[in-house]
């Protein structure tokens, strides 16, 4: 699914009101509808509701919200922010429909002073600024985000959190809230962490702009979706076998690490690897035959770290990093298996800290291996960024130099194409930041590239699955007891939920 600028959705908007077609203040209506539908799916009628609205069309959504939660018996109270010298046309429109048709308080306030007393327990809805918003709040506008954002009620937002820049960063005062829907499409903005604190926990419904207009506007910024999944995800054949799903090779583990190539074999195990071998060194082999019975063990032969590569000929993926520390002789070893392989290959962990500390190596990557740093490896690798924006830019910019896929850990992780194109996972939660997860997410991805699935599908799909499994783990066992060795266990059902996705 294509994410857009605020422009693009400004233009979708206006081709769909030409070519659907549809008059703006009924695309407005149709947009509150949907909102108040997802609002009631929340919040009870026994909770009351303040409307904070500003003077334009977010504000005129905020009005056309108020009247309809009224009719669904919510006790509504609006507000409105009174800046600006005029207000929108259908703003205009929809505060006569409200005034004629319910008795719903209206005040209008040019300070905050004037503000309606709280009782504590509103829901607040913000609809005060929209996403076309092009410079930093201030004056009275900025004291009433200020005032909203000190108050102890949960505050939705209707598209986007007043005062948040859709595509870049924000550096004046927004909304937090706890809540927000979009419409039509989610903004840049919610995948930069340092909006977490104003989005709070977003969801998008679709208004009905026009499809193909969309999909067709210019943007490197994409989110992976449910169907997406599906249509990628390949059903075993009747008469597949172990040769058939691939054999998968993880080089991992020194003395103290070995458990991190245990995650990593167990997740290519249940990601549906055909065969499975593990590279060690001696200290692991007990422990690996032990602990993954599935697995094939080679070992080095040091007793406590990698000093020479195997043979790689046989394999159809590679997986390396997890657990190997960064001694110059497994440094060795991974600038031979850069050098050497054919494989398709995954690269984490303190493979990437490796890489950080001899940056020529980098050179000498294979065209579509996989990397998977989390932001500070990111940091390491490619150096430091201003902010979220940019890093976004250099995460475009080295996939498309390296030629390679990189997948930037973190909430929403960003998967970075040769092409420059990003793409947005929107599975996984905060018990997933836990020892391990990462090297379970490499032994995913080795799976689905032996397994046969193009680097691009085996990224977006691993991801994503790693993520979902994480979900229905917190879901069963809470974030805070959520351990790597859980998201393994849960990989099942997550393949099982992909299987019954429309595409």
């Amino acid at each position: 699914m294509k994410i857009i600028s605020a422009q693009q959705t400004r233009e979708a908007d206006q081709y769909s009101i030409n070519h659907e077609p549809i008059a703006p203040i009924d695309l407005m209506e149709r947009a509150s509808e949907i909102f108040v539908d997802w609002f009631k799916s929340h919040y009870l009628p026994s909770q009351r509701v303040l409307v904070f609205c500003g003077p334009g069309n977010n504000g005129g959504d905020g009005l056309a919200i108020a009247r309809l939660l009224y009719k669904d018996e919510y006790e509504v109270v609006v507000v409105i922010v009174k800046f600006g010298r005029r207000t929108s046309g259908d703003f205009d429109i929809n505060l006569k429909r409200l005034l004629n048709q319910t008795t719903v308080k209206v005040n209008t306030c040019d300070s905050v002073a004037s503000f309606p007393e709280l009782l504590g327990n509103e829901i607040v809805i913000d609809a005060i600024l929209g996403s076309g918003l092009s410079r930093p709040v201030k004056g009275f506008v900025a004291e009433t985000i200020e005032t909203i954002n000190e108050l102890k009620n949960e505050v939705v937002s209707v598209d986007i959190p007043s005062g948040l820049f859709s595509d870049t960063i924000t550096n004046s005062p927004a909304i937090q809230a706890e809540k927000t829907l979009s419409f039509e499409r989610p903004k840049l903005a919610f995948f930069l962490p340092s909006n977490g604190k104003f989005v709070g926990t977003w969801s998008f419904r679709s208004i009905q702009l026009d499809h193909n207009f969309i999909e067709k506007q210019d943007s490197i910024f994409n989110l992976i979706t449910p169907g997406k999944i599906a249509s990628i995800y390949k059903p075993r054949t009747k008469y597949g076998h172990k040769g058939t799903y691939g054999h998968s090779l993880i080089v991992g583990g020194a003395k103290g690490k070995i458990g991190a190539a245990v995650l990593a074999a167990k997740g290519a195990l249940r990601a549906g690897t055909g065969l499975l071998t593990t590279y060690l060194p001696e200290c692991g082999y007990s422990i690996m035959q032990i602990a993954v019975p599935e697995a094939m063990v080679l070992t080095d032969q040091h007793h406590d770290e990698l000093t020479l590569a195997p043979e790689l000929s046989k394999y159809k993926a590679i997986g390396i990093g997890p657990g190997i520390g960064t001694s110059k002789r497994t440094a060795f070893v991974l600038k031979s298996i850069l050098e050497k392989a054919e494989a398709a290959l995954v690269i984490d962990a303190d493979a990437l800290n490796i890489l950080s500390e001899s940056p020529g190596w980098l050179d000498q990557l294979p065209d579509n291996c996989i990397m998977t740093p989390h932001p500070k490896e990111f940091e390491r690798l490619f150096g430091k960024t201003k902010n979220d924006i940019e890093r976004l830019e250099r995460l475009s910019h080295v996939a498309a130099k390296f030629k390679a896929w990189i997948i930037l850990k973190g909430a929403h992780s960003a998967i970075a194409c040769p092409s420059g194109d990003i793409w947005f996972n929107n599975t996984g939660n905060p018990g997933m930041g836990t020892g391990g997860s990462g090297d379970v997410l490499t032994g995913i991805l080795t799976a689905l590239l032996a397994q046969g699935y193009s680097p691009f599908d085996s990224a977006v799909m691993g991801v994503h699955l790693h993520g979902l499994a994480g979900d229905m783990a917190a879901d069963e066992l809470s974030q805070e007891a959520l351990a790597a060795s859980d998201i393994v266990e849960y990989l099942g059902k997550a393949f099982i939920k992909i299987k019954s996705t429309d595409k």
